[in-house]
């Protein structure tokens, strides 16, 4: 069973308000761009990973915050949930179509910011 919003995409004619309260586009901008949102889609970037995965490559996010935020990407259409109902259930996440997209330029990001730091030295 997989669980996630299927968005469309808008017609080329529609423009959505960003800079307004209200705007939909604002509230994924928010989600994906959030402490963890980013870190989420990077991790899910080459293959689905079970919840547990996710916390081990992603240092530092607690239990309940990964929850959320997969949550809110799941909702927003950014990360497929796919759970087998074996005991315990068997949870894992990916990403949609829409959020290989969005997370595309966010690697690319992260990739050039890697490449430009100088190495660490070992300690």
């Amino acid at each position: 069973m997989v669980e996630g919003v299927q968005h469309k995409q808008a017609d080329a004619g529609t423009r959505y308000d960003v800079f307004h309260t209200d705007c939909p586009a604002r509230d994924v901008v928010d989600h994906v761009t959030s402490r963890w949102g980013i870190w989420v889609l990077i991790s899910l970037r080459s293959n689905g990973l079970r919840f547990y995965e996710l916390r081990e490559s992603i240092q530092g996010i607690s239990e309940k915050m990964l929850a959320q935020t997969l949550r809110a990407l799941v909702q927003d259409g950014l990360v497929w949930r796919e759970v087998e109902p074996t005991t315990p259930p068997r949870v894992t996440y990916g990403l949609t179509e829409f959020g290989r997209e969005v997370g595309e330029p966010l690697t690319e990001l992260f990739d050039r910011i890697t490449r430009r730091l100088s190495p660490r030295s070992a300690e």
